[in-house]
């Protein structure tokens, strides 16, 4: 089986273009595509989440998918080192038609797939570095790093401080805290623990009642 995959983010033309390019190069060598695999969809998206991942599922041995580019089976070299393995490890062939890579089982698709692989290790291993050096220039510089002190359990960081008026004033009133939770959009162990977390806003308040 010959499958021609087509992805793009959003661009109709775009889709035709890639259309275009795929049946221009099977014509020219006698080749039939079987079945199209088109989707409109970020390459960022897990492959496994999109048609693409079916397709990976049903793929045998001996099969070819053709794309326009390497690009098309995702944005990041980790995602599509992952595909060429298993595209590899079910001896199914990727080729493409901008960079002309013909990636199989055989020696060179392997050679190819170790550039990759050790392309990748590089780059985390630059991202990781270049991250050390951030942290380390930041705390010669004498910034403090990690989080702010006590900022875990500032009060102004709970979605319930913009409505402690609002707490108040219910609580005032002996409305309990299910509907009060149900007017602030929270569960009721939520505002019970805000309240408790809170109690110098709320100890004058008799809430005997609420509970």
């Amino acid at each position: 089986m010959i499958y021609g995959y087509i992805r793009v983010s959003s661009d109709r033309q775009t889709v035709e273009n890639q259309r275009f390019e795929i049946k221009n190069f099977c014509s020219g060598r006698a080749m039939h595509i079987d079945d199209w695999i088109e989707e409109t969809i970020s390459g960022t998206r897990n492959y496994d989440k999109r048609e693409l991942g079916n397709l990976l599922k049903r793929v045998r041995k001996g099969d070819l998918i053709i794309c326009s580019e390497l690009s098309r089976l995702g944005r990041n070299l980790f995602m599509i080192m992952e595909i060429l393995n298993l595209c590899m490890t079910k001896q199914c062939t990727v080729w493409t038609i901008k960079e002309a890579y013909r990636l199989g089982d055989e020696i060179q698709s392997k050679v190819l797939a170790f550039a990759f692989g050790l392309s990748a290790e590089i780059e985390r291993n630059l991202i990781s570095q270049r991250t050390k050096e951030a942290l380390q220039r930041k705390k010669a510089e004498g910034m403090k790093l990690g989080r702010p002190k006590g900022s875990k359990n500032d009060p102004r960081k709970s979605k319930l401080y913009p409505k402690i008026d609002l707490i108040s004033k219910k609580l005032q009133e002996g409305l309990p805290l299910s509907k009060i939770a149900r007017l602030c959009k929270v569960n009721r162990n939520t505002l019970a623990r805000y309240i408790e977390s809170n109690h110098y806003r709320f100890c004058k308040l008799d809430l005997t009642n609420t509970l």
